[in-house]
């Protein structure tokens, strides 16, 4: 189970997975996951991990609910 907070790049999109997300895609600049019409751009890899507010506003725009993410 994802707590909602600083998260890795891999996990994030391992989690998306199991949402139902399809991907990682290759973009121009970054890559992307699909679900049906939701297309969600990913951030690229560096050092830290995703903070909290990045990680909100990723899961605003894939229209998961917080308590959907904490539930994986």
């Amino acid at each position: 189970m994802p707590k909602f907070g600083p998260i890795k790049r891999k996990d994030l999109i391992y989690h998306l997975k199991e949402l139902g997300f399809e991907g990682p895609f290759a973009g121009s600049k970054h890559e992307f996951m699909e679900k049906g019409s939701i297309r969600l751009t990913l951030p690229n890899p560096h050092r830290g991990g995703i903070g909290r507010a990045l990680l909100a506003t990723l899961l605003r725009e894939a229209r998961i609910e917080r308590s959907e993410w904490e539930k994986l």
